[in-house]
């Protein structure tokens, strides 16, 4: 079973090492290549791209950071979460959490389809249909 089948799904989480190194690198950040190389960063772990993990893969710097921590969040079609967020939400968006969860591997994880994840027992789905109603009315 294909796990990124789901119309919500991006395609990049399909990408392997190198088509994330060559997308890193189209951004302007070539000197960086090497670092997602070398950390075997794939489409499938881009959720883990924030500015917690940048400097464990040896970006440091603060504006590199940011942008591209902003063009993971953009890529994946996630939002960054502010401030001004009302707290009766999710913690974050549940196509987030669902990459997040994905983003380890193992027969598990390779199996759960964003279907089954959102049917969940330990997934709030009144929250869910919260989110999506909010999110549809804005």
């Amino acid at each position: 079973m294909d796990i990124f089948t789901h119309k919500e799904m991006p395609d990049c989480l399909r990408w392997s090492y190198e088509e994330v190194a060559d997308w890193i690198e189209s951004l302007g950040y070539s000197q960086y290549r090497n670092c997602f190389l070398d950390n075997y960063i794939n489409g499938r772990k881009l959720i883990m791209i924030d500015c917690s993990h940048l400097p464990l893969l040896g970006i440091t710097d603060w504006l590199h950071m940011k942008e591209i921590a902003g063009a993971t969040r953009e890529l994946l079609g996630i939002q960054e979460i502010t401030f001004e967020r009302s707290i009766s939400l999710p913690r974050v968006e549940p196509l987030a959490l669902y990459l997040e969860r994905i983003s380890y591997t193992g027969p598990k994880t390779d199996s759960l389809s964003y279907e089954h994840f959102r049917l969940r027992k330990d997934f709030a789905m009144n929250k869910l249909d919260h989110y999506i109603e909010y999110k549809h009315n804005k």
